[in-house]
């Protein structure tokens, strides 16, 4: 007897899509079986012809808790991931008050937090010039990586030359760990944001003028040079280029243990929606030509880019307001957990026919892989826990600001309409959302470590 089995659905996993029953108990995924077989369980969700994939995983999620929880927090951020689809999220150090430097910091932020996620969830290390001695304490308490810039970061944060990251990534491959580098060159920016703001007034060409593909390159063949003379793994985080993705492509192919994640801004907005909207489309690296769009899916089609992450970066509306801060002043970061999912299988597989194993590749196997959670999470394998996905091919949407779960219901999202939409969520086999509606239990997301 088993607790739940999910009939009538088309399973997909990274290199198929087959009709099956999946069977759970306990949490985990006990049995896959033929259609039609007669299976006796407490429970039974019919997919109804409807795709059944692995749980997504944002390998990339700012959601601020502790310390800026009026931008976000743990509470309405893994609701909204739920929703959308995500049913675990790799939390990232910075944004919290104080960033997740230690491991006191550590303790703390776990039992504040974990009362209040309704997915599951893992931690990034911080990675700055004041922690290389508790890089290994981080690492035994469990992060799954550890997150660095080569470029600008908030005041919250620190930069790392190269020279700091070479000895960061010498501490961190003794750990067997990887380093998630923000890649964009902190020289070229500065100068050509002081360049533009010579002028007697900026617009948002400037700002995306200010941060060249040329920046994004240039840091990302430094860390991957790195990487390949250390023996290190390292991560590039939302690349937002084909020029950059061929360079991590190649490194790959030399054997570097580099991976690469992008977003799903990057695979659906361009560089006009900046100028033409404003500082809802801000983000860094900033949006590229519409022409670098399709490059972007193709990378994610072959593997070099194995994880699509949301970069859900929330924040106020006055904290976007350019009248107050100004085009380079003002917040950059776009809130996308909850549509990452839906925005991916809408752009890839229904309007560029990709098959639809393109998400369980990019949205659950290859995070799950890259951050060392695979065999827990990220595909449909019996062992693996039931962290289930039932999503409809055919429902149209348009996302709203009321359907938002997030403590700002603001994002460059709002507005687009697609096809494809996450109609059940489910984590380690209990449903935590249904038709676009929350209906799990708060506290019931649990702390997910890397396996070693």
């Amino acid at each position: 007897m088993f607790d739940l089995v999910i009939k009538n659905g088309k399973v997909v996993t990274a290199d198929r899509v087959f009709a099956a029953s999946v069977c759970v108990k306990a949490g985990k995924i006990a049995a896959i079986v033929e259609p039609g077989t007669d299976v006796q369980a407490d429970k039974t969700i019919d997919a109804q012809g409807n795709y059944v994939f692995p749980g997504a995983i944002d390998s990339h999620a700012h959601l601020n808790d502790p310390g800026y929880n009026w931008r976000e927090d743990y509470s309405h951020g893994t609701a909204a991931a739920g929703v959308g689809g995500f049913t675990t999220i790799v939390d990232m150090p910075l944004q919290n008050e104080p960033a997740l430097t230690d491991g006191q910091i550590f303790d703390n932020k776990l039992a504040h937090v974990s009362p209040n996620a309704y997915v599951d969830y893992c931690f990034w290390g911080g990675l700055v010039d004041y922690n290389l001695g508790t890089l290994h304490e981080l690492d035994d308490k469990g992060c799954v990586a550890f997150k660095s810039f080569i470029g600008p970061v908030s005041p919250d944060y620190v930069s790392l030359s190269i020279g700091q990251a070479k000895e960061a990534l010498e501490i961190l491959k003794s750990a067997g760990a990887r380093a998630g580098f923000h890649c964009e060159d902190y020289s070229i920016i500065k100068w050509e944001e002081a360049r533009a703001k010579r002028k007697e007034k900026n617009d948002w060409r400037d700002f995306l003028d200010s941060r060249p593909v040329i920046a994004e390159l240039i840091a990302t063949q430094n860390i991957i040079s790195l990487a390949k003379e250390l023996d290190a793994k390292v991560h590039i985080c939302h690349v937002s280029h084909p020029q950059v993705a061929q360079v991590i492509r190649e490194a790959q192919l030399d054997g570097v243990d580099v991976t690469a994640e992008t977003c799903g801004h990057y695979l659906a907005f361009s560089d006009e929606d900046v100028i033409k909207n404003g500082s809802l489309f801000k983000c860094a690296p900033p949006l590229r030509e519409a022409a670098a769009i399709e490059g972007m899916w193709e990378y994610v089609n072959n593997g070099t880019l194995s994880c699509i992450g949301s970069d859900h970066s929330p924040c106020e509306l006055s904290e976007k307001s350019e009248e107050a801060h100004g085009i380079f002043g003002a917040w950059g970061g776009i809130s996308g957990i909850q549509n990452t999912m839906q925005v991916v299988f809408s752009e890839g597989v229904a309007k560029r026919g990709y098959c639809p194993t393109i998400l369980a590749r990019s949205l659950s196997e290859g995070p799950a892989k890259a951050f060392g959670i695979y065999g827990k999470k990220g595909a449909i394998e019996v062992g693996f826990d039931a962290d289930i996905v039932i999503l409809d091919p055919k429902r149209e949407w348009e996302i709203t600001p009321e359907s938002l779960y997030y403590v700002n219901q603001i994002s460059a999202f709002v507005g687009l309409k697609g096809v494809g939409l996450p109609v059940c969520t489910l984590v380690r086999g209990q449903v935590v959302a249904e038709d676009g509606k929350l209906v799990g239990r708060k506290g019931f997301g649990e702390f997910v470590k890397k396996i070693k």
